[in-house]
């Protein structure tokens, strides 16, 4: 992977901020999914055009024909920060010759089966590997990367809290 330091990027920055700069309403950007259940605790998710399939282990119940869903996560965090790496990169004229990004995160089961409810259902801690090669200095990539923490909407969803207003909806058969 090569990025260059051209404008392709750029250039959908700066007409993003002219669209948001004529009404601000154009930086309001909805993005939906669904999903049904599939095989003993998987699930089929639809965004868009595209389909994505999340299942468990069976040490936790499914088929594992699929990722489960914080893998899911750790996988979202690694494609939003490429592609933060990757705009970032182009904004500030910075060359990457390769760009690679490990994510892994402790999970404590006890909190998503209800054994214990002083430990939370989620990641106690997820920690993310990112390796630079190119020709810029340490500092250079260090600038990088600072930018990307502080732009990743991914990592901004576990970083600070979002609100999620979440709703029942019951239909009752007979």
């Amino acid at each position: 992977m090569t990025t260059e330091v051209g404008n392709a990027l750029n250039d959908i920055t700066e007409a993003t901020a002219r669209a948001v700069a004529q009404d601000p309403g154009n930086a309001a950007v909805v993005f939906a999914a669904s999903g049904r259940p599939e095989g003993t605790v998987g699930t089929v998710v639809t965004a868009g055009r595209h389909t994505v399939r999340v299942d468990e282990p069976p040490s936790l119940g499914g088929d594992d024909t699929a990722a489960n869903p914080v893998e899911v996560y750790l996988a979202a965090l690694i494609a939003c920060h490429t592609v933060t790496y990757r705009f970032w990169a182009q904004r500030l004229g910075i060359a990457v010759a390769d760009l690679a990004i490990e994510a892994e995160g402790d999970l404590d089961v006890r909190g998503f089966f209800g054994l214990d409810d002083a430990v939370r259902p989620g990641f106690q801690k997820v920690r993310l590997t990112v390796r630079v090669t190119g020709p810029e200095s340490a500092d250079r990539y260090a600038e990088l990367h600072r930018a990307v923490e502080k732009h990743c909407p991914v990592l901004d969803l576990t970083a600070a809290p979002t609100p999620v207003e979440s709703t029942l909806v019951t239909t009752v058969s007979a």
